[in-house]
């Protein structure tokens, strides 16, 4: 069965993010969607998976995964995108078979198939992907077995490796250098923005206690959105310099093409206070002014700064990969085990009930008639040894079956 077990990925090294981003599929939707896709391509097991730069079909099926079977699933699955976008995801598309699939799905939740080597969320996400479908009833005894390996496998990869020692992610390093400054939790932070970025770095503050959250963002619904999340307030961006309640920190991402925070507008936020401010501007281009930085007493983060300090982790990380592939392979050789052990039990799993089979007609027909003449005593002592034969012939040939197997391979 193995050999019909697939990987369909796709993933940053080919595909747009935003292209890979129309394949995701929200969760309250998967059930039924890939519920009916099973079923109508005639698949065994399915899992899917969606992060921020990849999407993928684990499948178990007997069908190969050529360009025109992609091209009919993806069809089915996603009827209201265009020909255009399905033959670009078709062109797109990593394919992996038996153990090599097996091996990249290692690769995936280890983190080094990541686009930010060494981002421990990953393992999380497939665990999670693998629960999911599970819970949906699309996955099967192939696809359990690999993604128990899988986790197991991932865990010890992050357990005796540095490779996720070094924080790279923008949102991550900012949080340690704020950290850093030991500021209190009941600092005044003030949010600029209301996209991806700040939503993480947002998130992860109020995570680490920080509980005084002020949005401003262009669309009102998105501000209030996240300052629901964290329990603050939310105003539109007009409203910025007309703020009155002060900070201590500003976190800055938006998309503009300007600064958004002018000396005019931070001399007006300050409301008269002298202290030193911080700002972390994640932006590119950069949303605060340099002549704040000059003129004001203000500990600046940019994202300059930052990926500086991500490019030199990735580095260390990197130096990893080959701690993390020697792992892979020692893995890979105890799945061939695992996997080999497990077909035996389940071409023996019919022995115990044949052995029962036997033992009920032989007691209840064939030899009815003597055992009915024995003694009490005596069908005690039939009934022990039927029990410990019964037991050994179950036991026995499976442990043999095993042992001649695996010594065979």
């Amino acid at each position: 069965m193995l050999e019909h077990f697939h990987s369909i990925a796709f993933t940053h090294r080919h595909l747009d993010v935003n292209v890979i981003g129309q394949l995701h599929i929200e969760a309250e939707d998967q059930h039924h969607r890939l519920g009916l896709l099973k079923e109508n391509i005639d698949l065994k097991e399915l899992m899917f998976l969606s992060t921020c730069n990849r999407v993928e079909f684990l499948i178990v099926g007997f069908q190969d995964p050529t360009a025109e079977f992609l091209s009919t699933m993806l069809t089915y699955l996603y009827p209201d995108k265009s020909k255009d976008l399905i033959q670009t995801w078709v062109q797109g598309v990593e394919i992996t078979s038996g153990k090599a699939a097996v091996e990249h799905v290692l690769k995936v939740a280890s983190s080094i198939d990541s686009m930010v080597v060494g981002e421990r969320e990953i393992i999380t996400q497939v665990r999670n992907a693998f629960e999911s479908c599970r819970a949906n009833v699309l996955t099967g005894d192939l696809i359990r077995l690999i993604m128990r390996h899988t986790i197991e496998t991932a865990k010890k990869v992050y357990t005796e490796t540095s490779i996720a020692t070094k924080p790279v992610s923008v949102v991550s390093l900012a949080y340690h250098r704020l950290r850093d400054m030991n500021i209190s939790l009941d600092a005044r932070i003030i949010i600029i923005g209301a996209g991806v970025t700040n939503n993480n770095m947002a998130r992860f503050l109020k995570k680490h206690g920080y509980k005084n959250f002020v949005i401003f963002n262009r669309t009102v619904a998105k501000a209030q959105k996240l300052a629901a999340d964290l329990h603050g307030e939310a105003y539109p961006l007009s409203e910025l310099a007309a703020y009155k309640g002060g900070f201590d920190i500003i976190i800055s991402c938006t998309g503009a093409d300007s600064h958004i925070i002018t000396p005019e507008i931070y001399e007006s936020l300050l409301q008269e206070e002298k202290t030193r401010k911080v700002v972390i501007d994640i932006a590119l281009p950069q949303d605060l002014d340099p002549q704040i930085v000059q003129h004001y007493p203000v500990t600046h983060i940019s994202v300059n700064v930052l990926q500086k300090i991500s490019n030199e982790n990735l580095k260390e990380r990197s130096k990893e990969i080959g701690h993390v592939e020697d792992i892979l392979n020692d893995a890979m050789i105890d799945f061939e085990t695992m996997y080999r052990t497990r077909k035996v039990e389940l071409a023996m799993r019919e022995v115990p009930e044949k052995v029962k089979e036997i033992r009920s007609t032989a007691v209840n027909e064939i030899f009815k008639k003597e055992i009915e003449n024995m003694d009490e005593q005596s069908r005690e002592v039939l009934e022990k040894v039927l029990g410990y034969m019964e037991k050994k012939y179950m036991s026995v040939p499976m442990i043999m079956a095993k042992d001649i197997l695996i010594n065979k391979n």
